[in-house]
C-alpha cells in the first residue's frame, strides 16, 4: 500500500514538474496537509481530552443500583480494549475530520488572499470581497468547531454515563444527577457549543444576502425587517445561555440552564420562525409588489453585474414578416457568409473523405472557427485528425503497437463553412496526409488531444531506426516512421521511474519492454481539458475544446471560468442545467459541466495546450477579476498576462459557448430590468427547444444550442463573427413566436494582437409584444409541411436516402428574421456520408427550397437585388424600342444585332472554357479557393452565353461557336 501511494505521489510530482507547474502541486498539497493536521489535531485532541478527563474524574465507587450493575458488565467487557478505544477512536475521528478540513483548502487560500471588489453591498455596506472570500471561510471554521464540540461532548457523555458520572431514571431519584466533574465538563462543553451557535447566527445575517429565494435571490422585505433582527436576538440569547452554563459549572444546579435552553428553543420558534411568518403573511403578502420591489431591484442589478449582463445593448426590433424584393441588398455580406456546413452532421463526411486510415478519427461534433483565406475572413469547420486505437484489427492490438507505435494523430482538416463542392461534399482548404492547403506549414503531429491512448512511450536512442508510425505512405514499407523530439512527458529512463509508472498504470510491460529506453518519455493525461484542470484546479472549464493552427503549431483552445456562489443578491444558476442542450446531449466531444451552482462567473482565463508538446499556457483574459487576482496571489507566476498572446493566437480566441448559454438562460428573465415588471413575470421568455431533434412520447426536447456564424446586427457597421441564440415566450404557452434574438461579438481580436473593441458585446433584439414572427419550432413546421419540401423529401426517402435536417440558423436581415437550414442526404451503407443537397429558407411564413442558398433566397425575396434588376430591364427595353423606330430596315437592324450577339456569345464561351480549365487545375492542386473562384466565373460566363444565345434567336441567327469542353465540375473531395 505504501509503495502504491508513493508511486502515485511521485509520478504526480514528475508530471507537474515537467510542465513547469510544480509550485501548484506544492501549494495545494502543503495547504491540504496543514489543514489535515489542524483538523486531525483539533478533533482527535478534543475527543481524546474528553475521554481522558471523563475517565480520570469518574466516581471512585459506582453507585450500587440495578442500572449500574448492568453497566458493570459493559465496563468489564470494554476494560481490555479501553486503551485502544481511548487512542484509536480519537485517531479515527481525527482522520475523518482532517480529510474534511483538507477539502476546504480553496476556501482557506481565498480567504488568506482576499481581494477587494471595489463595490459594497446595499444592506451592510461591506465590500463584496467579504462575501466571496471571507464569509465562506468563517462558515467553515464555525461549522468545524461545532462538529468538534458536539462529537467531543457526546463521547464525554457516554464515558461519564458508563462510569457513573451521570445517572438518570430511578437511580437518580427520577431526575438527572451528575458528579461535580461531569457537571463542569459538560457545562463548559455546552457553553462552547452555544457560543459557536451564536457565531453561526451572526454569520447567518450576512448569508441572507446570498440565499436563493423562490422568486428572487438575496434578502427580501421579511428577511431584512424580521429575520435579520431575529438572528441578532437569537445570537444574544445563545451568548446569555452560554454564560448560564458557565455559572452552572460552578454552582451545581441544572435547572437554570435547562430553563435557558428551553427559552432559547421557544425563542427560535417564536422569533426565528413565527414572527417572520407573521410579517410575511400580514405585511408583505397584501402589498407584495410594493414591499419587495426595492429588493427585487437589488437582485436585478446584482445578477446583471455578476454574470456580465450589465452592458447588454438592448434595442427594440420591429421585424417585418413580408419579404420585399431587393431587401437583402444591404445584407449581402451577411448572406454571403451564412454557414451551410453543419458541424453536427458532417463528421461522417470528414471521416469518409479525410480519415485516410481506420486508426484515425474525428470527433462526432466538429468545431467552428474563423481563418483568413486569401485576405478574407472565412467561417471554418475544423477538426484534428486524432488517433483511434479502436480502428485497429484484433491482430494489431498488442502492447507494443498500442503504446509505442500508434502514438499520435496527424494534421487538421478544415473546410469552408459557407460553401460545398458541386456534389455537396465539404470544400476542404486544408486536408490530406501529409497536410496540404491554405494554412501553410505547421507541426502536424497530434500527441495531445481528446481521443488518444491512456499513455504512450515515445522517443528512441539516437541512431536507432524510428518505430512510431507517423503516417501511411505508398512507399515499400507502406508507412513513414518518426521519433518524438519534443518535451512532452516525464522521463521514464531510470529503473525507479519504470517501477513507479508500472505500478501507476498496473502494467509490467513498462519494466521489460526494450522500447522503454533511457531516452524514452511517457505521455499521459493527454486530454487538453484534463491538463488545464490539473494545473489550474480553481477554474471551471468550458465543455468545448477546439483546435487551431497558430504560429506553425496546432494548439487546443480551452476557456476557463472563475466562479463563486457568494455574490450578494445575485441569482444562483446551476451550470449543468443551464449549459445542457441538444448538442451536449448527443455529442461525446463536448463535456457536460459538473453540477455546480454559481452566482458569479467570469471568463477570466484563456488556456492553450500544444498538441505536440502538451505545454499548457494560461492567459489572464480578465485581469480585473478579483477572483482571478486572488488565485494569482495563491499561485504566482502561473498565469501569463494577455499581452503575451500573439496576434495569430488572438485571432482564434472566441467567446465561449457555456458562458453564453448561462447568460442567455438568465436573460430569459433578466432582460426585464424594472422591478415592478419583473414581479409580474408576464414578459419572461424561454430558450426554444431544438426543432431538429425528434422526441418520443413523454420526453422533453432539449434546448436549441447557440450557433457561431458571421452576421451583422442592425446597429453594426459590418458583419462580425458571432454566437447567437433565439428566445420564445416563457410559461406553458404553445404559441412559440419569436420574442427576442441575442448575439455576442465572438471575435476577440485580429492578427495584430489587439483585443477587438466589440468583443463580448451582447446585443439583444426585443421584438414588439404584438409581433408574430415565427419562432424556430414554427419555422421548422413550415418547412416540414411545405408541399414542395414534403414532396421532395418523400422522393428522397423512397430512394432509400436518409434526410438529415441541419442546424436551423437565425439571422436579422432584410428588415426581419431570416431562417436558413441546410438539408443533407445520406444513402444506406456503412461507407455512406451526408451530402448537402438542398437549402431551406424561411422569412415570415414564406419558404424557399432550392439546391443553393442563392436560389432559395431568390424564391423568397424575388431576387436579392430587385431594384437594380428593375432598372436594368427598363433600360434594355428602352434601347431596343428606339433602334426599332429609327434603324432603317428591319433586316438591317436584325443583322447588326445578330453580329453583336454572336461576338458576345463567342467571348462568353471563351471565358467559360478558361474557367473550366482553371477549375480543373485548381482541383488537381487542392486549391479550393481558386476552384470556387473559377466556378463563379464559369457560372457568370454561362449566364452571358445564355443571354447572347437568346439575342441570336430573336435576331434570327444561329450560333456558330461551341465550347471546346463541357462545363462540368469534378468532386473536390481531395481524397
Amino acid at each position: 500500500m505504501v509503495v502504491v501511494v508513493a508511486s502515485q505521489l511521485g509520478t504526480e510530482v514528475l508530471w507537474f514538474n515537467q510542465l513547469g507547474f510544480g509550485r501548484v502541486l506544492l501549494t495545494e498539497w502543503s495547504t491540504r496537509l496543514v489543514l489535515f493536521l489542524i483538523g486531525f489535531l483539533l478533533m482527535g485532541g478534543a475527543v481524546y481530552a474528553s475521554i481522558a478527563v471523563a475517565y480520570r474524574n469518574r466516581p471512585l465507587y459506582a453507585p450500587s443500583t440495578p442500572e449500574q450493575a448492568t453497566l458493570d458488565q459493559y465496563r468489564e467487557a470494554i476494560e481490555p480494549l479501553r486503551r485502544l478505544v481511548t487512542i484509536g477512536l480519537p485517531i479515527l475521528l481525527g482522520l475523518f475530520a482532517g480529510a474534511s478540513a483538507a477539502g476546504a483548502w480553496k476556501k482557506v487560500q481565498l480567504a488568506l488572499h482576499a481581494q477587494s471588489f471595489g463595490t459594497k453591498d446595499p444592506q451592510f455596506h461591506l465590500d463584496l470581497g467579504f462575501y466571496v472570500f471571507s464569509l465562506p471561510f468563517w462558515h467553515f471554521v464555525v461549522g468545524f468547531c461545532v462538529a468538534v464540540i458536539i462529537v467531543s461532548g457526546l463521547v464525554a457523555i457516554v464515558t461519564h454515563y458508563l462510569y457513573g458520572g451521570i445517572r438518570v431514571g430511578a437511580s437518580a431519584g427520577g431526575r438527572l444527577a451528575t458528579t461535580r466533574a461531569a457537571r463542569v465538563q459538560l457545562s463548559l462543553t455546552a457553553a462552547l457549543l452555544l457560543l459557536s451557535m451564536a457565531a453561526n447566527y451572526w454569520l447567518d445575517r450576512y448569508s441572507l444576502l446570498t440565499k436563493n429565494g423562490t422568486d428572487f435571490a438575496g434578502a427580501g422585505y421579511t428577511d431584512v425587517n424580521a429575520v435579520l433582527p431575529s438572528k441578532l436576538i437569537l445570537a444574544g440569547i445563545a451568548v446569555l445561555v452560554a454564560a448560564i452554563f458557565v455559572v452552572t459549572a460552578f454552582r451545581g444546579d441544572w435547572r437554570l440552564p435547562v430553563i435557558g435552553v428551553g427559552l432559547m428553543v421557544v425563542a427560535a420558534i417564536a422569533i426565528g420562525g413565527i414572527y417572520p411568518a407573521v410579517v410575511q403573511r400580514f405585511t408583505v403578502n397584501p402589498n407584495e409588489q410594493a414591499k419587495e420591489s426595492p429588493y427585487i431591484q437589488r437582485n436585478i442589478d446584482a445578477t446583471k453585474t455578476a454574470f456580465g449582463l450589465d452592458d447588454v445593448d438592448d434595442q427594440s426590433y420591429s421585424a417585418t414578416t413580408t419579404a420585399q424584393k431587393g431587401a437583402l441588398k444591404k445584407d449581402s455580406q451577411t448572406t454571403a457568409q451564412i454557414r451551410l456546413l453543419d458541424p453536427q452532421i458532417v463528421s461522417p463526411s470528414f471521416r469518409q473523405l479525410q480519415q485516410n486510415k481506420q486508426y484515425y478519427d474525428f470527433p462526432d461534433t466538429l468545431a467552428v472557427d474563423k481563418y483568413t483565406i486569401d485576405g478574407k475572413s472565412q467561417d471554418t469547420v475544423i477538426a484534428a485528425r486524432e488517433l483511434n486505437l479502436a480502428g485497429l484489427g484484433a491482430d494489431q492490438r498488442n502492447w507494443t503497437n498500442e503504446h509505442t507505435v500508434y502514438t499520435h494523430g496527424y494534421g487538421v482538416v478544415a473546410a469552408y463553412g459557407n460553401t460545398t463542392t458541386s456534389d455537396g461534399q465539404p470544400a476542404f482548404f486544408e486536408r490530406d496526409i501529409p497536410s496540404v492547403g491554405s494554412l501553410g506549414k505547421y507541426e502536424p503531429r497530434i500527441y495531445f488531444g481528446q481521443n488518444l491512448p491512456g499513455y504512450s512511450v515515445v522517443g528512441a536512442p539516437k541512431g536507432t531506426q524510428p518505430w512510431e508510425l507517423d503516417y501511411p505512405d505508398d512507399s515499400a514499407d507502406g508507412q513513414v516512421n518518426y521519433t518524438y523530439t519534443g518535451d512532452g512527458g516525464p522521463s521514464i529512463g531510470s529503473f525507479a521511474a519504470k517501477v513507479a509508472y508500472a505500478i501507476k498504470f498496473g502494467d509490467e510491460q513498462l519494466l521489460f519492454s526494450s522500447r522503454v529506453t533511457s531516452d524514452s518519455q511517457i505521455l499521459y493525461d493527454r486530454d487538453p481539458r484534463e491538463r488545464v484542470q490539473k494545473v489550474a484546479p480553481y477554474l471551471t472549464l468550458d465543455g468545448r475544446v477546439y483546435p487551431a493552427v497558430v504560429n506553425g503549431r496546432v494548439v487546443w483552445m480551452v476557456d476557463g471560468y472563475t466562479t463563486s456562489d457568494g455574490y450578494p443578491y445575485s441569482t444562483g444558476t446551476a451550470l449543468d442545467s443551464a449549459t445542457a442542450d441538444a448538442l451536449t446531449q448527443r455529442s461525446r466531444a463536448i463535456a457536460q459541466l459538473a453540477p455546480q451552482e454559481v452566482n458569479y462567473i467570469r471568463n477570466s482565463v484563456k488556456a492553450t495546450v500544444d498538441a505536440y508538446t502538451g505545454k499548457v499556457t494560461l492567459y489572464a483574459f480578465d485581469a480585473k477579476d478579483p477572483v482571478l487576482r486572488a488565485w494569482e496571489s495563491v499561485f504566482p507566476s502561473t498565469v501569463e498576462p494577455m499581452s503575451e498572446m500573439s496576434g495569430q493566437l488572438m485571432s482564434h480566441v472566441r467567446y465561449p459557448e457555456d458562458l453564453f448559454k448561462v447568460q442567455r438562460t438568465l436573460l430569459t428573465r433578466y432582460h426585464v430590468d424594472d422591478a415592478s415588471r419583473f414581479f409580474l413575470g408576464q414578459d419572461f421568455w424561454s430558450v426554444p427547444k431544438d426543432p431538429t431533434v425528434s422526441t418520443s412520447s413523454g420526453t422533453t426536447a432539449p434546448y436549441q444550442p447557440p450557433y457561431y456564424l458571421t452576421l451583422q446586427m442592425p446597429d453594426q457597421k459590418s458583419p462580425s463573427f458571432s454566437l447567437t441564440s433565439a428566445f420564445v415566450p416563457g410559461g406553458n404557452t404553445d404559441r412559440q413566436i419569436l420574442t427576442g434574438f441575442l448575439a455576442v461579438d465572438a471575435d476577440a481580436g485580429d492578427q495584430a494582437g489587439k483585443v477587438a473593441s466589440g468583443y463580448g458585446k451582447l446585443r439583444l433584439l426585443e421584438l414588439p409584444r404584438n409581433a408574430t414572427v415565427p419562432g424556430p419550432g414554427q419555422v421548422q413546421n413550415n418547412f416540414n409541411t411545405n408541399a414542395s419540401v414534403s414532396e421532395q423529401v418523400g422522393q428522397f426517402q423512397r430512394s432509400n436516402a436518409q434526410v438529415l435536417q441541419g442546424n436551423l440558423l437565425t439571422l436579422p436581415v432584410g428588415g426581419g428574421l431570416l431562417y436558413v437550414q441546410p438539408m443533407y442526404l445520406k444513402s444506406t451503407g456503412d461507407t455512406s456520408f451526408p451530402l448537402l443537397r438542398k437549402v431551406l429558407v424561411g422569412f415570415g411564413d414564406q419558404v424557399g427550397f432550392a439546391d443553393t442558398l442563392d436560389e432559395a433566397l431568390n424564391q423568397v425575396f424575388k431576387g436579392s437585388s430587385g431594384a437594380d434588376a428593375d432598372d436594368s430591364n427598363q433600360g434594355t427595353g428602352g434601347s431596343g424600342e428606339s433602334s426599332g423606330q429609327s434603324g432603317g430596315s428591319e433586316g438591317s437592324g436584325g443583322s447588326e444585332a445578330g453580329s453583336t450577339a454572336q461576338a458576345q456569345l463567342d467571348a462568353a464561351l471563351q471565358k467559360a472554357n478558361q474557367a473550366i480549365k482553371d477549375g480543373q487545375s485548381a482541383l488537381a492542386k487542392g486549391d479550393f479557393a481558386a476552384y470556387g473562384d473559377a466556378q463563379k466565373r464559369l457560372q457568370s460566363a454561362l449566364e452571358d452565353a445564355t443571354a447572347a444565345s437568346e439575342k441570336l434567336d430573336s435576331a434570327g441567327s444561329t450560333p456558330t461557336t461551341s465550347p471546346t469542353s463541357s462545363p462540368t465540375t469534378t468532386s473536390g473531395s481531395g481524397g
